[in-house]
């Protein structure tokens, strides 16, 4: 004689694509510098053809970028095109070489470390240009 015992189902966790990793974090932020510089050249293409249709429009267009405000996205402009290319050439590395994987989180670090390296003096830079005469 056999008894047969009922079992319970297993309990059914949810998850969540979070996982709280940095390389997570980077790719979400490769895709929006991509998506950010990608409307930057959008407006740009846009506002330098506007000098043959009316070059007086583009004039005052180019006076509107002289703003401190434009200064302060220029900024933002290149801090998203500078991570956008040093995590790029870090994902072609981790894609096409063979020990990329193994080094993606040290790869990962040294690329933060070149950005802030670059960025701390050019945003500098950016800033004195839009507070002096030599500037805009």
């Amino acid at each position: 004689m056999s008894s047969t015992t009922e079992v319970a189902p297993a309990k059914e966790r949810k998850r969540s694509l979070y996982r709280g990793d940095p390389g997570m974090w980077s790719w979400v932020l490769h895709r929006i510098t991509g998506v950010l510089v990608f409307f930057f050249l959008f407006v740009h293409v846009l506002d330098t053809a506007m000098v043959r249709v009316n070059p007086e429009t583009y004039d005052a267009i180019i006076d509107t970028y002289k703003t401190p405000l434009v200064g302060l996205m220029e900024i933002g402009l290149v801090a998203a095109v500078l991570y956008h290319a040093l995590n790029g050439i870090r994902v072609m590395l981790v894609d096409f070489w063979s020990q990329g994987p193994k080094y993606q989180k040290l790869m990962l670090w040294i690329i933060a470390a070149v950005w802030i390296v670059v960025m701390v003096p050019g945003a500098g830079r950016i800033f004195y240009n839009m507070f002096t005469a030599s500037g805009h």
